[in-house]
């Protein structure tokens, strides 16, 4: 039973450049995800002094040989009134000392390890405050929502049942008990709700739902819920053929939201519809699959929405939250989202009318040849900024960075579908297809520099080769995806197809919408013993921005972490890491008075072999 309590309207958690220099207690530091920091203790004089301050090992990991799946140590820290939070890959709580990083006190949600999950891991946790109570919300791959009072240590019991809200409720999960609902990110506090995405199946036409939906942050009773695949009589249902749009699969937000606490509105970056590359049961554009659509707190109701890709066959979810800006217009500063997409595009629209504010031109594309499939003629290219990742690729292109590697990639195109324009669509011929589908930009999007209005994107270059095959006459659906060996547009040791860079780190004026530059990202050490240049890599995790002047970055699959010097991309600062470091940074002031520099560093993920529980703190000595 729900325990009544009298609400109390929270404080909104407004940023401002001064009152979070010494804390991080969002996931993007501000709600509106700019992972900018006022701190600027470590600068470019003395970034190369950067040493190991501390390391806490959560003895967590599976490299998926005792247990079902393997792990990926993803979160992303939150440090208020001087307690670092921090999420393991089973979804225990630590609450650290930050100077020392030794355990104050854990919750542990006893978390069933023998289910069967894509990974073990989270990407961070949520804190909410009304000004007297104190919660951290933590959402796991089981669909459970704790509330964890942060002066006891335990669970609310006025919230939900002893403490815990039950995500899987009215989601579709018993009808559909061989497919999975969970939470892989963080909630978003707004106002006195929680609001709450989910990770669902896109590899099946039907299954749970990926409603998007708000929970009052004191006793977790549902207050709304967004209908993501719209229902008969509700905006954007015309754009389903009749009948599709019954327990549709995907078009959920299995990734971060952004909030704008003066609005009360909460932006949220929805994936493609399933399944993901066939759309013959669906046709039409398919609102609001892969579309960034803000939301009222409060209501529950659509503001405005865009959506990015018409009809999806690519599975270029949109991966990540978009950022919550500003951008000068005329002299005049305009408020914004600028949105990150796994294509490599940047989409930079008015926060409030959900308008352009570059031009975008809706431009024919390639229409699908497979049987059955309608897919749409046309799809949205931004005009500025320009693409931040490769789109497409020739033969000529082809790499060269060792004669094996060549020969591999040389084998696996033979025959298939190579040349061309994006948005083309998938054949049962062999096509590749560029950005891959992991992008491009995934989940760790982007760090955005609010003095300035520069935007800092990690990608990364990796194809994709899929083609349709025909199945059998009594399947869901007459046709499924089909990869190659090697899984991506990659040879056996995992260097890509195509000629290096293989990964990047891309500074972006907002205001003009031009490169202010472009650097490579990653090496890889085999390659760098044989002389060849830095080639770049494959990057999982974002970036985060300081008023030192410093871009901080892990991502990359080569186990170290860097600085670049945000106004020339110089590379002045890397280090080693126990494990790549998947994740996105934070950085804080201690009590000591120190800066301090935290990276999870846990590996796995698609991309290594290492698997690690730790997480790095790094200060000046």
């Amino acid at each position: 039973m729900f325990t009544a309590r009298s609400l109390t309207i929270p404080l909104l958690l407004s940023f401002s450049l001064t009152s979070f220099a010494q804390d991080w207690p969002s996931y993007g530091n501000d709600p509106g995800g700019m992972r900018y920091s006022t701190l600027d203790q470590i600068n470019p004089t003395n970034v190369g002094r950067l040493k190991v301050a501390w390391v806490h090992d959560t003895g967590e990991f599976s490299d998926g040989t005792a247990l079902p799946t393997s792990s990926s140590f993803e979160t992303t820290p939150l440090l208020v009134e001087g307690v670092l939070y921090v999420v393991t890959v089973f979804h225990r709580l630590l609450a650290l000392d930050p100077v020392t990083g030794k355990t104050i006190w854990e919750f542990d949600p006893k978390f069933d390890r023998s289910q069967r999950v894509n990974l073990y891991h989270s990407r961070g946790l949520a804190y909410w405050t009304d000004g007297t109570r104190k919660r951290i919300f933590l959402a796991d791959q089981l669909g459970r929502l704790f509330s964890v009072d942060t002066e006891t240590h335990a669970l609310d019991p006025a919230f939900g049942v002893d403490g815990m809200a039950d995500l899987q409720a009215g989601m579709g999960v018993d009808k559909y008990p061989h497919l999975r609902y969970g939470n892989t990110s963080p909630v978003a506090p707004c106002g006195d709700k929680v609001v709450v995405g989910g990770w669902v199946s896109d590899g099946e036409t039907q299954g749970p739902s990926g409603d998007i939906r708000a929970f009052n942050a004191l006793t977790g009773e549902l207050a709304w819920r967004f209908h993501t695949v719209p229902r008969p009589g509700e905006y954007g249902h015309s754009t389903w053929e009749e009948g599709s749009w019954i327990d549709r699969g995907g078009t959920n937000v299995w990734s971060t939201m952004s909030v704008d606490p003066e609005l009360e509105w909460v932006f949220a970056p929805l994936t493609s519809p399933s399944t993901d590359y066939y759309g013959g049961d669906r046709k039409g554009m398919n609102l609001f699959g892969d579309s960034i659509v803000a939301i009222d707190c409060n209501s529950g109701k659509r503001q405005w929405h865009f959506q990015t890709i018409h009809h999806d066959l690519w599975d270029w979810d949109l991966p990540v939250y978009p950022n919550l800006v500003e951008v000068v217009r005329d002299g005049r500063k305009i408020p914004a989202v600028a949105q990150i997409a796994k294509t490599g595009f940047v989409f930079v629209l008015d926060r409030v009318t959900g308008q352009p504010l570059f031009p975008i031109e809706e431009r024919p594309v390639e229409i699908s040849k497979v049987p059955g499939e309608e897919s749409w003629p046309t799809q949205p290219f931004p005009v500025k900024p320009p693409p931040f990742a490769r789109q497409s690729m020739t033969r000529d292109e082809i790499t060269d960075v060792t004669p094996e590697s060549r020969a591999e990639c040389m084998e696996m195109i033979d025959g298939a579908y190579f040349d061309g324009p994006m948005f083309r669509a998938i054949r049962e011929q062999l096509t590749i297809q560029f950005p891959g589908t992991n992008g491009g930009a995934n989940w760790g999007g982007g760090s955005f520099d609010p003095t300035e209005g520069v935007l800092f994107v990690n990608s990364m270059d990796v194809g994709g080769p899929k083609q349709m095959v025909e199945r059998p006459e009594d399947a869901k659906v007459p046709y499924r995806s089909r990869g190659v060996k090697f899984g991506r547009f990659w040879d056996s040791n995992m260097y890509p197809c195509q000629k290096p860079p293989w990964g990047s780190l891309t500074a972006i004026d907002l205001n003009t919408g031009e490169f202010r530059w472009q650097s490579v990202l990653g090496e890889i050490d085999e390659l760098t013993k044989r002389g060849i240049p830095k080639t770049g890599t494959s990057n999982l995790g974002g970036s985060i921005v300081t008023r030192g002047g410093l871009v901080f970055i892990a991502a990359t699959n080569d186990k170290r972490i860097r600085a670049f010097d945000k106004h020339t991309g110089e590379e002045l600062w890397e280090a080693r890491l126990p494990a790549s470091g998947h994740a996105t940074p934070i950085t804080y002031q201690g009590k000591d008075g120190k800066q301090y520099i935290v990276i999870a560093a846990g590996g796995g993920n698609k991309y290594n072999e290492d698997f690690s529980g730790k997480l790095v703190a790094f200060a000046l000595p």
